[in-house]
């Protein structure tokens, strides 16, 4: 079979077009309503925060082969003098600007970054991206936040390692075993947190963490959208596997995932921290709250997640 008709027909099946409207551009996050964002709520038990995002500095895990650098931070003002160099006659002042690729750190994929047939979610046409940005299902779709109960799905403790060999192949059992092991399930409208202990071993060694990572695998797009799973992030450059299998397509996951189903995707979440308490505690719910910046026709947004339990 061609690799592209494997994805065609898996999208159909998973296909989330016009579930919520033909206009629709918010994809899997109507899942997220306000009755599962008041019970996520009530999973906040000690007031304890995770903030799961990597600083935005020149030391990011960026690598060329990703097209992408690392966020370029200065300072425009720091002596306390205006932008053309005349002291202030009393307060002093500093500014400064940043150049970042909005996806070169913790960030949100929008339903605008991935695409295949000239069509993007929803049945939306490619030619709805341009020079100017994406006019249809861009990250300020979801600018009223990402909100809701997550569940933390710790593969690598699952398995007894800090972090999974390159191209590890998690598989839709293996997520079943991970919920069985930790004693959660999950609801309609959760937020998945998939912890590979890559970006955790980079943190820790410095080692390049390369364009063969561990990641889930394609079905497990049928595993998500039988559990009308609204989001999933994962502390990776790609949440699936960077190594297709054989007769499988390149980051067939993203195509389905963000062109068929709608599904929000996560990238780069710092997860060893919330993982160490989790594993101290036994619990593995929490509320997650990761609203993407208002970036107008962007396909994508850097973010600082808080995960509190």
């Amino acid at each position: 079979m061609d690799p592209m008709d494997m994805v065609r027909q898996l999208g159909a099946e998973l296909s989330n077009w016009g579930r919520w409207g033909a206009e629709d551009e918010r994809g899997t996050i109507n899942l997220i309503t306000p009755e599962a964002i008041a019970a996520a709520a009530a999973t906040v038990r000690r007031g304890a925060v995770f903030s799961l995002a990597l600083p935005l500095d020149e030391h990011g895990p960026m690598e060329p082969a990703f097209g992408r650098f690392n966020p370029i931070h200065k300072m425009t003002r720091y002596r306390g003098d205006d932008a053309f160099g005349n002291a202030f006659p009393a307060h002093k002042s500093s500014d400064d600007m940043a150049i970042i690729c909005l996806q070169s750190s913790t960030q949100w994929d929008s339903l605008a970054h991935v695409w295949y047939d000239d069509k993007l979610y929803n049945g939306f046409s490619a030619e709805e991206i341009g020079a100017g940005g994406a006019r249809r299902c861009a990250i300020g779709n979801w600018a009223q936040g990402i909100i809701g109960r997550a569940v933390l799905l710790d593969v690598a403790r699952h398995l007894g390692v800090d972090c999974l060999a390159p191209g590890h192949r998690i598989e839709p059992d293996d997520l079943d075993a991970v919920l069985a092991r930790q004693g959660v399930e999950t609801r309609p409208g959760d937020i998945i947190l998939l912890r590979t202990g890559l970006l955790g071993h980079w943190q820790r060694t410095g080692e390049p963490m390369g364009t063969d990572q561990p990641g889930i695998t394609l079905p497990c797009a049928r595993w998500l959208k039988a559990r009308d799973i609204a989001a999933i992030a994962a502390d990776n450059a790609a949440v699936e596997v960077i190594r297709p299998g054989p007769g499988e397509p390149a980051v067939g996951f993203h195509m389905v995932a963000i062109r068929d189903m709608g599904l929000a995707l996560g990238e780069y979440f710092v997860l060893d921290a919330l993982a160490e308490d989790c594993a101290a505690d036994g619990v593995y719910e929490m509320l997650l709250t990761a609203a993407p910046l208002n970036f107008p026709r962007a396909v994508g947004t850097p973010l600082n997640p808080l995960a509190i339990k």
